[in-house]
């Protein structure tokens, strides 16, 4: 009677072993096969970047062209994998060989390898593979102003995977302070600035009293991103619960202009 017990009890053990196994095997081929696409449907070139987090690896070399109504798919990390992803605009070569950007420049290059663009620009901002159930993480964040319009939509996700992000062209409603044109001054408008950088202060910025949830507010400009774009991060302390936990989602594609 005891043999046959501890066999039950072997075979249970086994079953649960191989269904634990196969649930790991079954999740790590679903992250190992989570692809990013970036798609372009601005009537115009624009030239993606992708910065990751301190101590994640730089994809795709950190940046490069998207011609009009086309696309870019890649893999995306197998293990967990943090950062962001903007557009650049108005990108040329100058007459010294430098790579300028009308907006989002990432130092003088095409492949950003790493760094950050310049502002404004509207980001994309992921954190990949967490939790227990491979979740990932996605918000869009007008925080460092705007630059195109920009969703991010996942593809076969389990859970809570929304479309988010802005797909108004604010540039044509901008506030007069908010403009930035390219040439300086007088040319085109080509992005809206974030109260920080137009104004500069302490409070516009969440810097120093400012810098906590208690002290750092919505403000005027922030409210104009806000009622364009509710979907979005308007300033550094915003929460509206956006960056959504989406599990085992297959893709997720960035869209620039609607």
């Amino acid at each position: 009677m005891a043999s046959s017990s501890a066999s039950t009890l072997s075979l249970l053990i086994l079953s649960i072993t191989f269904f634990l196994s196969l649930n790991l095997i079954t999740t790590q081929t679903q992250a190992s096969n989570m692809i990013l696409t970036v798609v372009n449907n601005c009537p115009f070139t624009i030239w993606p970047a992708i910065q990751p987090n301190s101590g994640h690896p730089v994809l795709e070399k950190g940046g490069f062209a998207l011609h009009t109504l086309s696309h870019k798919s890649f893999a995306a990390p197998a293990q967990h994998w943090s950062g962001r992803i903007w557009a650049r605009t108005g990108c040329t070569y100058t007459h010294t060989g430098q790579f300028s950007c009308a907006t989002g420049g990432c130092g003088g290059k095409l492949e950003c390898d790493g760094l950050g663009g310049a502002a404004p620009a509207t980001l994309a901002q992921f954190t990949l593979h967490h939790g227990h159930s491979d979740l990932s993480s996605y918000s869009v964040s007008l925080v460092d102003g705007f630059n195109l319009p920009m969703t991010v939509t996942p593809h076969e996700g389990r859970g809570t995977c929304p479309v988010v992000g802005c797909k108004a062209d604010l540039l044509s409603t901008c506030p007069d302070k908010l403009k930035m044109r390219c040439p300086a001054g007088h040319g085109p408008v080509v992005g809206c600035m974030s109260g920080c950088e137009a104004v500069g202060s302490d409070q516009m910025c969440c810097r120093n009293h400012y810098n906590s949830p208690q002290t750092c507010k919505e403000t005027e400009f922030s409210l104009f991103f806000k009622h364009a774009c509710p979907a979005t991060f308007t300033y550094a302390h915003d929460s509206p619960s956006l960056s959504h936990d989406c599990s085992a989602p297959r893709e997720l594609k960035v869209i620039f202009c609607h």
